[in-house]
């Protein structure tokens, strides 16, 4: 998290720079193309493990004979990616890594592996509320030299700041998110007569356009509280501005504030038009966010529904159906709700549980493009890191995005509810998650939403605000 004096400080630059690539990314994703076929083998080339391959931008050390533990909550496409890169890091090492699968909330599957003397390597944390916890329990250590270095050289200083506590580096932040997108089935919108929106007003007339048309307008997977999170963090910040929005992820301000109304008020206006959402308000709560994404892309000309909002990583799930990305599956920035449209980013960020060299090492690894660019290759990932080239994405709508995010300097916002301590932001069922669910089941019901909202927060926050 920036402190307010140096958001002050590069505000209108960096303000500038956000606009100009959100502005290219409107006007590039229409006529974006290019496949998927771009696909990357995990990298290396053989190399004898201590030495460095041919391009690389870091050397690391020989560790044979060592073992690490990496626990992450991912799944699917997304593990079996991240294990290429692992696989890099082994070619490059000789360290054997293991994948650990955690479950959410992270924290407190790390608290029992700890409590059982079994902590593993290196975690690799969703929210800065995680990394606090986990430095606060004293379970977190610091990088060393070699990855603080590879950070100063890739990152900017906002991706850097998010991952320190107590002005330390605790986190490398080697996974990010561009979660200010709208995702669109392309037929439906042409077959609706509709155009991408800009601003929220026009988004409220493409959804008629749409449902006009004899399609639903949204697919939401209100299943997971995240993704309501999510939309809420987006209108709030374009609505009330960049300042109030940190005052509120500090809880400086309460959530019974005007600025926290209007926004669900406005959240409303989509959300209480139950003919809006696919299945209506209780079939979002039962759809999970893989099956949101899908099932706007399957179903020929009549699809559950014709837009799905979320991240830049949508893309896997989209790739789970026949739809292209760039022809099928378009995707425009967030409209803007006030004066301009929203640049809200997440992340994960590697922790290291267990100092040790070859912990170190591998953190290092992490925040190099060596690493990213791996992955990068492979799709449905984004990385923070400025030095991973363009050209590793896969195809020009991710390219776009990945640019867009760099683009944006400092000047991005990151998910408010991640930056919550767990219990509020974090947690299935429970605080934010859970009241946004109950929000969109009655969404008439504001000022009921901002007390229970205030209280959950009050109460994870330790009661000040």
């Amino acid at each position: 998290m920036r402190s307010t004096s140096s958001t002050i400080r590069t505000r209108r630059a960096a303000r500038a720079a956000a606009a100009v690539a959100v502005g290219a990314l409107a006007l590039s994703l229409t006529a974006c193309g290019g496949g998927d076929d771009d696909k990357a083998d995990g990298g290396g080339s053989g190399t004898p493990s201590g030495g460095a391959p041919s391009g690389a931008t870091v050397t690391l050390p020989k560790l044979d004979g060592t073992t690490l533990e990496v626990a992450a909550v991912w799944t699917g496409a997304e593990q079996a990616n991240f294990k290429k890169v692992l696989a890099e890091f082994t070619r490059r090492t000789g360290a054997k890594v293991t994948f650990v699968p955690a479950q959410d909330p992270i924290i407190n599957f790390l608290g029992s592996k700890i409590a059982g003397g079994q902590p593993p390597d290196v975690a690799l944390l969703p929210q800065p509320g995680a990394i606090k916890q986990a430095v606060e329990k004293k379970w977190a250590k610091p990088v060393g030299a070699e990855a603080q270095a590879q950070l100063t050289k890739n990152y900017s200083q906002g991706w850097q700041d998010i991952g320190k506590v107590g002005g330390k580096q605790y986190g490398v932040y080697y996974k990010a998110a561009n979660k200010s997108l709208i995702w669109y089935n392309a037929k439906a919108l042409q077959n609706a007569g509709a155009s991408e929106p800009k601003t929220w007003k026009d988004l409220l007339s493409t959804a008629r356009q749409v449902y006009d048309s004899g399609v639903t307008p949204f697919s939401v997977g209100g299943a997971d509280g995240w993704t309501l999170t999510d939309w809420f963090e987006n209108v709030y910040l374009s609505q009330a501005g960049p300042e109030k929005y940190d005052q509120l992820a500090q809880h400086k301000i309460k959530w019974t504030d005007p600025s926290v109304k209007q926004a669900l008020t406005t959240l409303a206006q989509i959300w209480s038009k139950k003919d809006y959402l696919a299945g209506g308000a209780d079939g979002a709560l039962q759809t999970e966010f893989p099956a949101s994404v899908t099932q706007t892309f399957t179903g020929g000309d009549q699809p559950k529904a014709a837009m799905v909002y979320e991240g830049d990583f949508a893309q896997v799930n989209i790739g789970e159906t026949k739809a292209k990305v760039g022809t099928d599956a378009k995707v425009f920035p967030f409209p803007a709700v006030g004066a301009s449209a929203p640049v809200v980013s997440g992340g994960d960020a590697a922790v290291i549980l267990k100092d040790s060299k070859a912990a170190q090492a591998l953190v290092t690894f992490l925040a190099s493009p060596d690493a990213a660019t791996i992955q990068a290759k492979l799709g449905g990932y984004l990385s923070p890191n400025k030095n991973v080239p363009e050209s590793a994405y896969p195809n020009e709508v991710q390219r776009t995005i990945a640019k867009a995010l760099i683009a944006s300097g400092d000047d991005f916002r990151f998910d408010m509810s991640d930056q919550a301590p767990q219990a509020f932001g974090g947690t299935p069922g429970k605080g934010e998650w859970k009241d946004l669910q109950d929000f969109l089941k009655n969404p008439s019901d504001v000022a009921g939403a901002q007390a229970k909202l205030e209280k959950d927060a009050a109460a994870a926050y330790g009661g000040g605000s």
